[in-house]
């Protein structure tokens, strides 16, 4: 959707597919990061953006066997943005999709789900669609997700980092408060995030690979218990989850192309790097592919150029800040989360207790989480 719109701002006749006949899915890339913001604001729609319902996380905490801990304070970043939103993705994509539609260049499709690619001599020159359409264009990119059809159907190859957990989600309701107390729980052998939506809570219960039938067979009660005993904020309210169907399960994927793109074929996002939830940097990756993508590529189409020789370029500008995150997230998973869910860290860990207690350290994950690596700006032309 923001290529779309960034193409499409540059003159480009643009269609975006959706799959789907609306964006209402719940859990999925709610952490809209200042990078993100900072780039609304340079394309004067910030004011607009956070007219959408939204809760404003200024600092991050973690709590380890009861003892609290400060970890990320966002409020020293540079520019507007020293927050992170929480704004579901439904609001976000229905934003992004109604400015995009105020362009002349711009069309949506719901309910299209590609499925397929269109070959000429070698060049991929469109998709096929499960209603049986065949769109041709000069450009497909694949943002189709971790589970790509595209890139698949591309042939485009894929190394495995390796995941060792999956994620529940769920939600307990909560009395607002005038401050944001999302935060991190360790304890038991046991992890837990909560992150506060207001009038309730975003629960995210990490498990290991595979484990769900192994947490369902010990039973929902038990798993209430655990959850109240971790993450005590949740109360008597986690009462209100009565079955397993409220409980969602994420399969997490670390992975990335070895290559992104193929003559007429570029992919981003999840559909060339999935990440782990760990900091909830994906959507926030995945924009700053569509800004670079843009601004490499949306002049150039403009003017008619052949773009194939600058695909490669795209990829040379995203490949670094993606591999620097995934190194990061898999040090997390051995050192933190694998260290956490066999009870092997201690009631104050040394780098807690240093971030906890001396300020200026808690900007360093604040700008890692909030910023990110080799940031983009808006470049792209607007027609």
């Amino acid at each position: 959707m923001m290529a779309g719109y960034l193409f499409a701002r540059a003159g480009v006749r643009t269609l975006v597919l959706e799959k789907h006949g609306d964006f209402l899915r719940d859990f999925r890339g709610d952490t809209v990061h200042p990078s993100t913001l900072d780039l609304f604001d340079e394309l004067g729609l910030y004011d607009r953006l956070l007219e959408r319902p939204h809760e404003k996380v200024a600092a991050l905490s973690a709590v380890v066997k009861g003892n609290s801990f400060k970890v990320a304070d966002f409020g020293h970043l540079p520019g507007r943005s020293r927050f992170i939103a929480m704004m579901p993705q439904w609001e976000f994509l229905d934003f992004l999709s109604g400015e995009a539609k105020a362009l002349p260049a711009f069309s949506l499709a719901m309910e299209s789900e590609a499925t397929g690619l269109i070959e000429e001599n070698g060049r991929v020159v469109g998709v096929t669609t499960k209603d049986g359409r065949a769109i041709r264009s000069r450009l497909v990119i694949a943002a189709d997700g971790r589970g790509s059809v595209l890139r698949r159907a591309a042939g485009l190859p894929l190394h495995d980092l390796g995941a060792p957990i999956d994620v529940l989600w769920f939600r307990v309701p909560k009395n607002r408060e005038t401050k944001n107390e999302s935060a991190g729980f360790i304890g038991a052998g046991r992890m837990i995030v909560l992150i506060d939506r207001g009038d309730y809570w975003q629960c995210a219960r990490v498990i290991g690979k595979g484990e769900l039938d192994a947490v369902k067979a010990l039973g929902l009660d038990r798993f209430r218990a655990d959850v109240r005993e971790t993450a005590p904020p949740v109360g008597d309210a986690i009462g209100g989850l009565r079955d397993w169907d409220a409980v969602k399960l994420l399969t997490v994927s670390l992975d990335r192309l070895e290559r992104w793109h193929r003559p007429g074929l570029l992919a981003m996002g999840d559909a060339a790097h999935a990440m782990s939830p760990v900091g909830g940097v994906g959507i926030n990756l995945a924009i700053q592919d569509a800004v670079a993508t843009a601004n490499i590529l949306a002049g150039p189409l403009a003017k008619g150029k052949d773009v194939d020789p600058l695909l490669a370029k795209v990829q040379a500008r995203r490949e670094f800040p993606v591999k620097a995150i995934q190194a990061l997230q898999r040090g997390i998973h051995r050192n933190v989360i694998g260290e956490a869910r066999a009870d092997r860290i201690s009631n104050a860990p040394l780098l807690l207790r240093a971030l906890d207690g001396f300020a200026p350290l808690r900007r360093i994950p604040a700008r890692v989480i909030g910023l990110g690596f080799r940031r983009e700006h808006i470049r792209s032309p607007k027609a």
